[in-house]
């Protein structure tokens, strides 16, 4: 690695890592544990995709590899950590549920909007809509996510959307999965940037650094009015598109994300927060 590329990656993680060392120190994560956690990952990504072509990967590449130890590699290789992938299932299984109410005709009232559902019911209810769209989650747990995350209103025996889009609530555990899945798409996306020319994913921002301060509001306004309604375009034609779980071909199927979002600093702040 030239000595260029060596200083811009060692910026970038900087700066990465700043945000998220905010976080870990808030919720009390101490530098061992994020040790501990970034050598585990070092391993794994050595182990499942590192290995020498038509060759198995041993303990002896990756120590050599990760710059640790045989023995140290072997202990992370073998150990077990809790991820998060149920927090993400309910992340993505409540999203899947507002946008199956946004865009299913089953779910729409007769100006085609998302409809007022009662909460049990064969057909056109929010029981019905839980089990198109989230699997084998309890109708009982999905409603009380979305009410947690104000998605949803109660009006009677009626439930009504509130809001297109699912922000987890009060749960800290449900707003940090957003922080693994969502950080590691957009670094996923540079990543396939950086080695893949031929066909580089989509992945742009705009910023200004001489915004007026009283400008700012009526921007935050703008923007997320303009980024719902694009992602409510992209969300209703994945969906047209979609390839239904009981389809023989539902397994070629290709998970897809697209994400915006705002970010504001003063001038006078070196680093992004």
């Amino acid at each position: 690695m030239s000595e260029k590329i060596q200083q811009s990656l060692s910026g970038a993680v900087l700066s990465l890592l700043r945000p998220l060392v905010r976080i870990l120190l808030r919720n009390g994560v101490a530098y061992g544990s994020f040790a501990e956690l970034a050598k585990k990952v070092y391993v794994d990504v050595a182990f499942e995709e590192f290995a020498p072509d038509t060759r198995k990967q041993t303990i002896s590449r990756v120590s050599a590899l990760t710059g640790l130890t045989r023995k140290e590699a072997k202990r992370l290789h073998e150990l077990k950590h809790a991820d998060s992938h149920q927090s993400s299932q309910r992340y993505n299984r409540a999203v899947r549920v507002i946008s199956g109410w946004v865009n299913d005709e089953e779910f729409h009232d007769a100006s085609g909007q998302p409809g007022a559902l009662p909460v049990e019911g064969n057909k056109a209810s929010f029981a019905a809509l839980v089990r198109k769209y989230s699997g084998d989650v309890p109708t009982q747990s999905m409603l009380s996510v979305l009410v947690a995350a104000s998605a949803i209103e109660k009006t009677g025996d009626r439930l009504r959307l509130a809001q297109r889009a699912y922000v987890p609530g009060k749960d800290p555990a449900n707003k940090l999965t957003i922080l693994g899945t969502d950080t590691a798409e957009l670094i996923a996306t540079i990543d396939h940037n950086l080695v893949n020319h031929q066909a580089p994913r989509f992945q742009r921002k705009v910023s200004n650094h001489r915004v007026a301060v009283e400008a700012l509001g009526e921007f935050q306004a703008l923007s997320a009015l303009k980024a719902q309604d694009l992602l409510e375009q992209f969300d209703a034609w994945l969906a047209e598109h979609e390839v239904g779980a009981d389809n023989d071909e539902a397994d070629q199927g290709r998970y897809v994300s697209v994400g915006i979002y705002y970010y504001e600093k003063s001038n006078t702040e070196e680093k992004p927060s």
